[in-house]
């Protein structure tokens, strides 16, 4: 077997479990956080309980954030016994807790974000000085992917894994509300309401977060990292509420082959399996849908003589012109034949709104049927399917002992439809469970709140922007696609059932 950090086809470690899942575990706990504001706040006290390694594995940091933020951005700081703000944080720890290890592992080709972020050079500087705090960045995978995955762990017992980023323009409550002065950039622009998510665990699962996270650091060049004994006593938050006890963590992972890697891509044939496997209901909140295998597995679905209900929660426009260009126009193309396959009006497809703003949705959550909660890094897109390295946690009912977890994960599910539709959680759950589907719910009560879920309306795609999100040179399924514009048939390949189905919606052709 190859050593923790190596990365060799046949190392059982690296090795899936079985299709689709890369590994099981238990723990003892396990809550979904929902927005940074919480987030933010509830990491901060984790990591005071850290006493041997904090492990920080992500896509983007800023070390000028601020974990906590007061009721008013203008509000005088109130005395704390350590920093807000991330980076004095992280020193502050380093300072006051003897033997601790600190370690934060960032997207190689975010050095270009960091190097126009100002004082976060001067904050790496300084934590170069302090023998337990190394940051470095990721660069190894092929090019054109990314580093993506989120993942916090705390002494082997205590990790997160999800969508939330602890960088800048996450902060946000989960109000949203319009205009709320608090949504700052450290240098003080703000910036639009923001919907994410992730799940904290401890137990088990931690521990095998923990080996993914050394793996990937030593692929990054870092030096091996041993495994260390968890403590016994829990590092759970005080003030964070247990949904979940004594279950079953499933991981799943995606990986470019590179070097001596092999491609994985567990998350594509787990999300594959499950959209096939719902029986009532899917629904999701993702950042995108510009893979044409998951529109497929959708499209299958609404085919049928009696389709799931399936509803996805999205932001109105991608975040940046260029992932504009590359993920809106395909999406359109994509839910336009989505729709035409809707013959029993079971899809949506919706954006959240507050007020007049539109809220941007970052979080990678789906439930299906109350039975399987996944929530991670990964989008419904190419890259997250096949390039960049991705990871997802999920609890399935299904599993031997892990029955009792259905009630909380229909909770969440009626947590959310009420945050996003503005009505209370209980309304929410008096409504589903007196046979109103969350369409009905949606269109009765989603449309003229100040928070409001809105039906998206797929824009017109000129043949210049076809031919560009069609191509899928900016969202390829492998690394060698990415200079092979429509490799094998691009976005909507001759004979699929989303290229049949967009064909008759262009022409006008009704079932």
């Amino acid at each position: 077997m190859a050593d923790e950090g190596g990365c060799t086809d046949d190392s059982e470690r690296d090795a899936s479990i079985e299709p689709g899942v890369w590994r099981f575990a238990k723990v003892e706990r396990a809550s979904v956080i929902i927005d940074a504001e919480d987030y933010f706040a509830i990491m901060q006290k984790a990591m005071l309980n850290a006493r041997q390694r904090i492990m920080l594995v992500g896509w983007d940091f800023d070390t000028r954030i601020h974990l906590a933020v007061g009721r008013r951005w203008f509000s005088r700081p109130f005395r704390r016994k350590y920093p807000r703000r991330l980076g004095s944080f992280l020193m502050w720890l380093a300072r006051h807790q003897n033997g601790l290890e600190i370690r934060v592992l960032k997207w190689g080709l975010g050095v270009f974000q960091f190097l126009a972020r100002g004082y976060m050079i001067a904050d790496v500087l300084r934590m170069a000085q302090y023998k337990g705090i190394t940051f470095k960045f990721d660069n190894r995978h092929p090019v054109g992917c990314s580093h993506h995955q989120k993942i916090a762990v705390i002494d082997d017992k205590l990790a997160v894994c999800g969508g939330i980023d602890m960088t800048q323009d996450r902060w946000d409550t989960r109000s949203h509300e319009e205009n709320d002065r608090r949504r700052r950039r450290p240098h003080g622009r703000k910036y639009g309401p923001w919907h994410d998510a992730t799940m904290m665990m401890e137990g088990d699962a931690a521990r095998q977060l923990g080996i993914l996270s050394r793996e990937r650091w030593h692929r990054a060049g870092g030096e091996p990292i041993t495994e260390i004994d968890a403590p016994e006593k829990s590092l759970w938050p005080e003030d964070l509420p247990v949904q979940f006890e004594n279950v079953e963590i499933g991981i799943a992972r995606t990986r470019a082959r590179y070097e001596e890697c092999s491609e994985i891509r567990e998350i594509e044939q787990l999300l594959l399996d499950q959209i096939a496997g719902a029986k009532k209901f899917i629904y999701s909140e993702n950042q995108y849908l510009t893979s044409p295998k998951i529109a497929e597995a959708i499209g299958k679905r609404l085919k049928e003589p009696d389709p799931p209900e399936i509803v996805l929660v999205q932001p109105l426009v991608a975040d940046g012109w260029l992932e504009q260009q590359a993920m809106d126009y395909a999406r359109a193309l994509l839910v336009r034949g989505l729709n035409e396959l809707d013959h029993r009006n079971r899809f949506g497809l919706f954006n959240p709104f507050t007020g007049e703003t539109p809220i941007y949705v970052h979080a990678k959550l789906t439930i299906f049927d109350d039975q399987v909660l996944r929530i991670g890094s990964a989008n419904f897109n190419n890259r997250s399917m096949g390039l960049d390295s991705e990871c997802d946690v999920f609890i399935d009912c299904a599993r031997p002992g892990n029955a009792h977890a259905c009630d909380a994960i229909e909770a969440l599910r009626h947590s959310l439809l009420a945050e996003h539709c503005g009505i209370e959680q209980e309304e929410v759950a008096r409504q589903l469970r007196s046979g109103a589907t969350m369409l009905d719910l949606i269109y009765e009560h989603g449309q003229r709140n100040s928070r409001s879920l809105r039906p998206f309306d797929p824009p017109k795609v000129d043949e210049v922007r076809k031919t560009v999100a069609g191509s899928q040179v900016l969202d390829p399924e492998k690394p060698e696609e990415m200079f092979e514009p429509f490799a094998k048939g691009g976005l909507l390949k001759q004979g699929s059932l989303m290229r049949r189905a967009y064909d008759r919606a262009k022409r006008g052709i009704h079932r």
